[in-house]
């Protein structure tokens, strides 16, 4: 079923697409190449996300008593560094 439009919320500079409308449409690197293009796409490109680091860690699930879980956090921020240390120095 089809909602009606609101001509309240009518907007001039954001029309309805028609299937007339997306016939006419063309592609975005048609029309700005310089940005959409496929030389400004490539030099765009870049790695999403954090960096990869040296030393990537595993994560686990670890299920510890609640006391001593309560006692580590209360270290203060880099707890689980701290974790990870003194078990590196017990192996």
């Amino acid at each position: 079923m089809k909602r009606k439009r609101n001509p309240e919320r009518a907007d001039r500079e954001n029309p309805v697409w028609t299937k007339e409308t997306f016939a006419r449409a063309r592609k975005a690197r048609e029309v700005l190449p310089e940005i959409f293009g496929k030389q400004a796409s490539a030099k765009m490109l870049k790695p999403r996300g954090r960096p990869k680091s040296g030393n990537a860690r595993t994560s686990i699930s670890l299920r510890l008593p609640p006391d001593t879980l309560a006692r580590w956090k209360a270290t203060g921020a880099g707890w689980q560094t701290r974790m990870a240390e003194t078990l590196r120095k017990a192996i």
